[in-house]
């Protein structure tokens, strides 16, 4: 299996094996970059920090154009009490990026990665928070669809659960189908730079703009072309399969049992918050609309994912 070196700018992890199995100590103010075989053909990054056993673990995962590394900050400050992972998906970061023959970026193949780093890291489920964002909160859900038991409970947002077009940015409409989707590939292709660097800017007034950190922006740049499949490339392939994804999961809404919260940025400028209080209220979950804040609360109110997370568990 392949492992990826890893980058300078990853001067906070400790020294890690190549792949960390499941009970592995991590000191509380510490945060570790690793490697960790899920399936033959795929080995993700990860990022742990914390220690096992506390008040329950949290799993994040990211959104386009992300990394784990958006993460880092919030994972720091989540470790005095909880034991944090976050993963790049196959296609992002440093994780393997197989041939869309082996692997389709689909959300549902998403979905069962997603079990099977749960699986292969020895988390336990019942005391697991999933707060996943963008393309990561539709994998969630269809794992859970298919075991309840995957976590304790699921915080998703930012995302288009329903085949709902007239909700989304008009780039992403065009993912959806062809001819649209491949010219919509190669242009991302050709402007990543701007992509990263503006992604999440975009739709927010001047006062609400703001900068990220210079390595969370330098592995967005590092991971958009490790390997033959772009990030770009990932996000075509899993737009490719969304609206069969989307379809199936509203046919299952009534068979969603894993307890599932929403929390939306009210200006998000790719996904009408429209998106998220219909799908709030289709199931019956509890909706956060964050005021102020666009598609990547994460990263532009840092202290609102964190309040949220202690507020749940």
């Amino acid at each position: 299996m392949l492992k990826y070196s890893m980058p300078l700018f990853f001067a906070i992890a400790v020294n890690a094996p190549a792949t960390v199995g499941a009970g592995a100590a991590f000191a509380a103010d510490s945060t570790e970059i690793s490697y960790i075989d899920v399936t033959p053909d795929i080995t993700l990054r990860r990022m742990v920090a914390g220690v096992p056993n506390q008040k329950g673990t949290i799993l994040f995962l990211h959104g386009f154009p992300e990394t784990l590394l958006v993460w880092k900050h919030i994972a720091t400050e989540l470790a005095e009490d909880y034991e944090v992972h976050a993963i790049d998906w196959p296609g992002y970061g440093l994780s393997s990026r197989p041939a869309p023959s082996k692997f389709s970026y689909s959300p549902r193949a998403y979905a069962d990665i997603l079990t099977a780093y749960i699986n292969a890291a020895g988390i336990d489920r019942s005391k697991l928070t999933i707060y996943a964002t963008d393309i990561g909160s539709l994998p969630a859900l269809l794992a859970a669809l298919e075991d309840p038991g995957i976590a304790g409970k699921i915080v998703v947002g930012d995302f288009a659960p329903l085949d709902r077009p007239s909700y989304m940015y008009e780039t992403l409409q065009n993912l959806k189908n062809e001819p649209s989707a491949t010219k919509t590939r190669a242009y991302m292709n050709q402007t990543s730079a701007e992509i990263l660097a503006n992604a999440y800017r975009r739709g927010l007034s001047l006062e609400k703009q703001f900068d990220l950190p210079t390595d969370v922006l330098s592995d967005m740049a590092e991971g958009w072309s490790h390997g033959d499949i772009t990030s770009a490339d990932a996000f075509y392939h899993y737009y490719s399969h969304f609206t069969r994804d989307q379809t199936y999961l509203e046919a299952h809404l009534d068979d969603l049992k894993t307890p599932v919260k929403v929390v939306w940025g009210e200006d998000d400028f790719y996904i009408k918050k429209a998106m998220g209080e219909e799908f709030a209220q289709r199931i019956g979950a509890p909706l956060t609309l964050l005021q102020g804040v666009g598609h990547y609360p994460h990263l532009q109110t840092p202290q609102d994912t964190v309040a949220e997370i202690r507020g749940t568990n």
